[in-house]
Order: structure tokens, then C-alpha cells, then sequence
């Protein structure tokens, strides 16, 4: 049972169009001009323009800007610390409106099916709002309720970012952003998918059921539908609470954080896109809670095979090896100058992993993490005429940056290489593609949506 106003209506959308468009378009008819009149573009200023435009909106777009603002080699270092700003947190809808939402995800009578329902959100972002609840057997619960017409809201977004992308990509040819479009194209059609994260959270609880030092929630489908998620409630603390704890509580919990995201990765071939704080807490014991399952990507196995072959070719100075790797995930016509960039890249991505030694994730200074080696890597990409990098990238790359600054915020001191060879040390392509499809067979995860 569901709004008629959760169509993706030609209304709903003509009003998101015109929204966004008056934003968006503004800056792209200017750029256009000066291009054409041969002015040079003032980065910064059309950074601090576009933050505005796209932090004014608080929906799907502004969402897609935090994606791009955490991935490295998308956007020029001007536009990356403007979108950095932007705040996830939205309005939260009031009681009366959540009160007609309720109803109509879960029929007239909805308030009888729980013991109680705070009226206050506990948590409001781009997306959607949590509210706390009990169930009748008293079991705490977070109801995960989305906002209306959101889907008019992605649609319009999605199309003006394709618009944000052209902007870009006309001054500046390093980055083909053809394939990132499609895939934050699809990301972001999937998060509005409750039924799709309720699935993935199932793929969760089985994947991570013999890791202690994570917790993930379990799905109520009977209080659940298209755009509303319930599931228990998890006790815990946000993780900027530890920054000042003990080294061995901050490992801990570092240790955790590690294994939560990449025991999916390594043994199954998914993984979990948005290291987002307000993603996961952390409990007293340093293990940690996952809370939000919208953005999941899963990768074909020889992705993933790929990975470890260039970790292994940057481990031995295997060049042959590296051309494998990249040409596995789709990359061609590989000169030796675009291979040594693409491993100055890979090199800094694989640094922490390569010493056999408790140290920090990054060790060098900087506010900015990997900031002025993308740069660099930015700079010889458009020198050698640009590349396009694979759409697995996208959540890749957010993966490993948000952790690494995860880390970075805990001051965390620990052998990342013996973590990571526990990991890998009997990888083999088959044996991950045979635990991948047990996995999603066992959840209902059909072949459609797997990418």
C-alpha cells in the first residue's frame, strides 16, 4: 500500500526539474560561455557556486555530491573541499506527516503493532528518517522511513548530474566520467529499494555470522514494506566518542571496522559502499554495529581476483602482472606511462599493506587524505589524454578513502599486512564465486540484481 504521490509521475518529476535545473543549469550556461569566449574558468568560486546549488537541496543529488566528494580523481581539489562541507543531515518530517506515512506503508491501524513509536526522528538524512520503536514483545526497534517522491527526486537528480559531469568534463579530460554517472546512477536507485536492503542485510548477517566484533541488525518483514525498514535496534556510540580512548581500544575497534568491510569482499565479493559515520556505531567492547545496508555492491569474482593480483604485482614489481590486473577490469591500450600512473595510484592505495609492521594508515602529513597523490595522478591523466576508469571504481575507491580516514580519526596502530594476507592467503576466483552464489541464493538475492 503506498502513496500515489511515490509514482514517478511527469508532475513530480517536471517540479524536481525545474528545481534542480534553475541550480544546475545556471552554472553550465556560464561555463559554456566562458569556454567559448576563451576566459579561463575560476575553479574555486564555481566550487563554492556549485556547493550551493547542490547543498541547497538536501535530497539524492546532494547525497551523489558526498560521493563524488570522497572519491579521488572525480573532481579538481577546489570542488573537493567545498562538497566536503555539505551536511548529510536533512529536516526531518514532522508527526503528522510521518503519522499519514505510517498508514500508508502499514494500513490505518499501523500504531497497534507496536508498543511504542517516538514521534521525534532519531536520525534524518537525504534519503529518509529512523524513528525509534517497541515492538510488543518489547523488543527495541529502528523504523527506516523514507521520504515521499523520492523516486521523481532521484530521477531529476540523476539527470542533472549528468548535466554537473559535462560541466566538468569540459575543461578537464583526465576522468571519462561516462561510467560513473551509470553507476551512481544505480547505486542510487537501488538505496530507495527497502526490500533490496532488507535482502542485503540478510546477505550480512550471514556473511559477517562468524565475525564477534560485528553486529548487524535483524530485518521485521512483517513491519516492512517498499519504503519502510524495521529492524532491531542497536545500542551503541558514534565513533568520534573513542578518538581520545586507549591505543588498545582504538585498534580494537579499528580491527573490527577492517573486518566488517572486507571479510565481504574477500570471501564473497561484496561490499559495503558507504563508510558514512552515521553508518555504524560503535559498542563498549570495541566491536561495532552496521545499520544502514542501501548502498551494497556486488562484484563479479574476477573483479576481485583483479584486486589481489595488483596488490601482488605492486608487491613483486610484476609489471605483466599489473597489465592483467588492469586489463581484468576493463582498462586497454595500456602505454608504460599510463601504467606507472595508475600504479602511483595503486602503490599509495596498497602502501599500508605492503609493510610487514604495526603502523598508522598513513604516516605522512596532510589534512587531506590522499590528497596530493591523487592530484598528481590527476595531473598525468590529463596529460596522457585521460582515462576511464571502470564503474566498480566508484564504490571501490569510497570504501577503502572512507576507511582510511576512519582510521585516520583513530590514530590506529596496527600490522595491516598481516591482516590483510589473513584475508587472502588461499584466494582463489572459484571458490569466492561458488560461496557468492550459495549466499545470495540463501537470501533471495535474484541474478537481476547483481551486478
Amino acid at each position: 500500500m503506498t502513496d500515489a504521490s511515490e509514482n514517478d509521475s511527469f508532475g513530480g518529476r517536471a517540479k524536481r526539474y525545474a528545481k534542480v535545473g534553475r541550480a544546475v543549469g545556471g552554472l553550465a550556461v556560464r561555463v559554456a560561455g566562458e569556454r567559448y569566449l576563451g576566459l579561463s574558468l575560476d575553479k574555486g568560486k564555481h566550487a563554492e557556486d556549485l556547493k550551493q546549488a547542490l547543498g541547497g537541496l538536501k535530497g539524492p543529488l546532494m547525497k551523489v555530491a558526498q560521493i563524488m566528494s570522497t572519491v579521488p580523481d572525480l573532481l579538481p581539489e577546489e570542488y573537493v573541499a567545498e562538497l566536503a562541507e555539505l551536511q548529510s543531515n536533512a529536516p526531518a518530517m514532522g508527526w503528522l506527516f510521518v503519522r499519514r506515512r505510517m498508514a500508508a506503508e502499514l494500513g490505518a491501524g499501523w500504531q497497534e503493532k507496536f508498543e511504542e513509536f517516538n514521534k521525534e526522528a532519531s536520525a534524518a538524512a537525504s534519503l529518509g528518517q529512523v524513528h525509534r520503536a517497541v515492538h510488543p514483545d518489547g523488543k527495541n526497534l529502528a523504523c527506516k522511513l523514507q521520504y515521499p517522491d523520492m523516486k521523481s527526486a532521484v530521477e531529476a537528480d540523476l539527470k542533472q548530474l549528468r548535466i554537473v559531469f559535462s560541466i566538468y568534463g569540459r575543461y578537464d579530460k583526465a576522468v571519462d566520467f561516462s561510467q560513473i554517472h551509470q553507476e551512481v546512477s544505480d547505486r542510487l536507485r537501488e538505496e530507495l529499494n527497502y526490500e533490496l536492503e532488507r535482502k542485503h542485510m540478510d546477505l550480512y548477517r550471514a556473511m559477517l555470522s562468524n565475525e564477534p566484533g560485528v553486529h548487524v541488525p535483524l530485518p521485521l518483514p512483517q513491519l516492512s514494506s517498499d519504503r519502510l525498514l524495521t529492524m532491531t535496534w542497536l545500542d551503541g556510540v558514534p565513533l568520534l566518542e573513542l578518538v581520545d580512548a586507549e591505543l588498545e581500544m582504538r585498534n580494537r575497534v579499528a580491527e573490527n571496522m577492517f573486518r566488517a568491510w572486507y571479510v565481504p569482499f574477500y570471501y564473497y565479493g561484496t561490499i559495503h559502499g558507504d563508510p558514512h559515520l552515521g553508518n555504524y556505531s560503535v559498542c563498549e567492547d570495541g566491536s561495532v554495529n552496521l545499520m544502514d545496508f542501501g548502498c551494497i555492491r556486488i562484484f563479479n569474482p574476477l573483479f576481485v581476483g583483479g584486486v589481489i593480483d595488483l596488490y601482488r604485482a605492486i608487491e613483486t614489481g610484476n609489471r605483466d602482472l599489473a597489465v592483467h590486473a588492469y586489463e581484468t577490469w576493463g582498462f586497454s591500450d595500456l602505454s608504460n606511462e599510463l601504467l606507472d600512473t595508475l600504479n602511483i595510484w595503486a602503490e599509495f592505495v596498497y602502501g599500508p599493506l605492503l609493510e610487514d609492521r604495526p603502523r598508522k594508515i598513513q604516516e605522512t602529513d596532510g589534512t587531506m587524505y590522499g590528497a596530493q597523490v591523487a592530484g598528481k595522478v590527476h595531473a598525468e591523466l590529463r596529460r596522457l589524454g585521460g582515462v576511464t576508469p571502470p564503474r566498480e571504481f566508484v564504490l571501490m575507491d569510497r570504501a577503502a578513502i572512507g576507511l582510511g580516514s576512519v582510521f585516520l580519526h583513530l590514530k590506529a596502530e596496527i600490522n595491516w599486512h598481516r591482516m590483510f594476507h589473513d584475508l587472502i592467503g588461499d584466494f582463489d576466483v572459484k571458490s569466492l564465486a561458488k560461496r557468492q552464489v550459495s549466499a545470495l541464493e540463501k537470501v533471495g538475492i535474484s541474478a537481476k540484481d547483481r551486478h
